[in-house]
């Protein structure tokens, strides 16, 4: 059995002490964040890989960010939604996993929020799920 394990933690660095506790709590296989509201390079990654884990980030300053965290190795990620390469909120990231029980493809996601129709906010979200939908 693999436990996986999501979490919208609305700012990493204001939550490792929380995650690093719950990490070692209850040992989940892999974790997938969202609004980690950091840049790559600002994740606190050291903390997290101290507990074993792998680490893969899409971050991005003040804003969105998403993380997936995993006990096994990662084959491959993705640090974007494919279909728009000027798209640059980070909302998604995906990864596959080699497990015991085979290869596994997981993504973290971090939607769009409801904005009022009509306004650009709102046009972005639509075409991002429409990208999703036909993605996924």
């Amino acid at each position: 059995m693999i436990r996986i394990a999501t979490w919208n933690v609305n700012s990493i660095k204001q939550r490792i002490d929380n995650l690093t506790a719950w990490l070692a709590e209850r040992q989940p296989d892999i974790v997938c964040l969202q609004e980690t509201k950091t840049v790559d390079e600002g994740f606190p990654r050291q903390a997290i890989e101290a507990l074993g884990y792998n680490v893969a980030v899409h971050g991005q300053k003040t804003f969105n960010g998403v993380a997936i965290l995993s006990k096994f190795k990662f084959d491959e990620v993705i640090p974007r939604l494919p279909g728009d390469p000027a798209d640059d909120h980070a909302r998604f990231i995906e990864a596959s996993i080699s497990t015991k029980a085979g290869s596994l493809r997981v993504a973290s996601i971090y939607l769009p929020n409801g904005n009022p129709t009509g306004t650009e906010k709102y046009s972005y979200k639509i075409k991002w799920m429409d990208r999703l939908y036909k993605y996924a």
